[in-house]
């Protein structure tokens, strides 16, 4: 793989323009994204049931049970929506491919995730084997290309490729750092006990992956609480910032391989970014 042989100089126009559109198809998506859950939510609203009192002799509302509602879409989609806008800032020496192809990249992004707003509106409650395919590729190609600019970076750093500054290298390093959090944090999300829609749904064939500390002080949280895309997001910034788990643990293999990946890409992405920037400012 190539490494940059010049100066690493951010192209402004083609910035600005790739940072408005894509800001633009992302303001639209997101309003689009609330204003389908709002409608599904407020048709989704139980209506109360009506028995006899027997002992009072009056009609008496009953409070219908509670019961455990799908996560709301909107958090997983603003990840995978920031994912493409933070690509669209890096310099085209880390980005794969040129600038059509970086547009092309954000489109298929949105059209993906307007694919599973469409098959499963509202709250996250519909298992389908088709979405939860859409979902693995979406999280897929956002690490496929954040592995690639990261890999650039890494070995550009290594074999001593010139940057403009160190405030420059520290802007790219923390954008490719900010975009593996969203990305493993999207990966424990859709992987753990089978996907949002499973845990919503308390469905007992997919074994948990991830012991919360809600789960071992249930008195503290409401009843049916189960771990949400926040929660996922919590534990990837965690174990990116602090190279371990902190207080969720992880009692699946393949949960711990991933965390050890992330914390290694984490390790190795840090200390190349601060060692050459303080390198440069020397």
């Amino acid at each position: 793989m190539d490494c940059p042989d010049r100066p690493i100089v951010v192209r402004h126009r083609w910035q600005r323009v790739l940072v408005g559109s894509a800001a633009l198809v992302a303001g639209a998506m997101i309003l689009i994204v609330v204003a389908w859950q709002a409608r599904w939510e407020f048709s989704r609203l139980p209506s109360p049931s009506l028995a006899v009192g027997t002992t009072i002799g009056r009609v008496t509302p009953l409070t219908p049970p509670p019961t455990v509602r799908g996560e709301r879409r909107w958090p997983m989609a603003a990840a995978v929506v920031a994912c493409g806008l933070m690509r669209v800032f890096l310099p085209e020496d880390f980005r794969v491919g040129g600038d059509s192809l970086t547009i092309g990249y954000c489109v298929v992004l949105l059209a993906l995730l307007a694919v599973l707003i469409i098959g499963d509106p509202g709250r996250i409650d519909r298992q389908r084997p088709w979405l939860r395919a859409t979902s693995l590729i979406i999280i897929a190609l956002i690490t496929l290309t954040n592995a690639i600019s990261a890999l650039r970076l890494m070995i550009g750093i290594l074999v001593g490729a010139p940057f403009d500054s160190a405030q420059q290298l520290l802007w790219i390093g923390a954008l490719i750092w900010a975009t593996n959090v969203l990305t493993f944090a999207l990966w424990y999300w859709d992987l753990d006990a089978g996907g949002a829609a499973a845990r919503a749904s308390g469905d007992d064939r997919h074994h948990k992956s991830f012991v919360f500390p809600e789960m071992t002080h249930s008195t503290f949280v409401p009843a049916g609480w189960y771990p949400q895309f926040v929660d996922y997001l919590s534990l990837s910034f965690n174990t990116a910032l602090a190279f371990s788990p902190t207080d969720v643990s992880a009692i699946r293999r393949w949960a711990k391989v991933l965390m050890i990946i992330e914390s290694l890409e984490s390790l190795a992405l840090g200390a190349l970014v601060l060692a050459r920037a303080v390198n440069i400012l020397n």
